[in-house]
C-alpha cells in the first residue's frame, strides 16, 4: 500500500458550522479510507498555510483520488495538496537503483 499527506484548508463557512457545532472530521474520513480498501493513519490540524494534515494509507493512486474527491465534493474545504510519501526503506531502495543508471547531460 502507498501512504498520502493530503494537506487541506477549510472554507470560512466550515469553520463557522464547526464552531458552532464541534465535530471530529477524522470519523467521517477514517470510514472512507476502510471503504476503500486504505486506513487513517492519522488527521492533524495545524498552523500555516494548511489548517490540517492527514496521513493516509491507500491501495493504490485511483482509490486515493476518489477518497479525496468523495472529501472535496461537499464544498467544504478551500485547497488541498496531496503529496506521495515513501518509507525511508523505500527510498533507500530508489537510491540504490538509481545510482547504478546514467543519463546524458544536455550536450551545450
Amino acid at each position: 500500500m502507498a501512504l498520502y499527506m493530503t494537506q487541506f484548508s477549510y472554507t470560512p463557512e466550515a469553520w463557522a458550522a464547526l464552531m458552532k457545532k464541534p465535530e471530529d472530521r477524522s470519523v467521517p474520513l477514517k470510514a472512507l479510507c476502510e471503504k476503500l480498501g486504505g486506513r487513517l493513519i492519522g488527521m492533524y490540524y495545524c498552523f500555516g498555510e494548511y489548517d490540517g494534515v492527514a496521513i493516509i494509507e491507500a491501495p493504490d493512486n485511483s482509490a486515493q483520488m476518489t477518497a479525496l474527491l468523495a472529501v472535496i465534493a461537499p464544498g467544504h474545504l478551500k485547497a488541498t495538496k496531496t503529496t506521495v510519501l515513501f518509507t525511508v526503506q523505500e527510498a533507500l531502495q530508489v537510491l540504490t537503483k538509481a545510482g547504478g543508471i546514467t543519463y546524458p547531460a544536455p550536450k551545450g
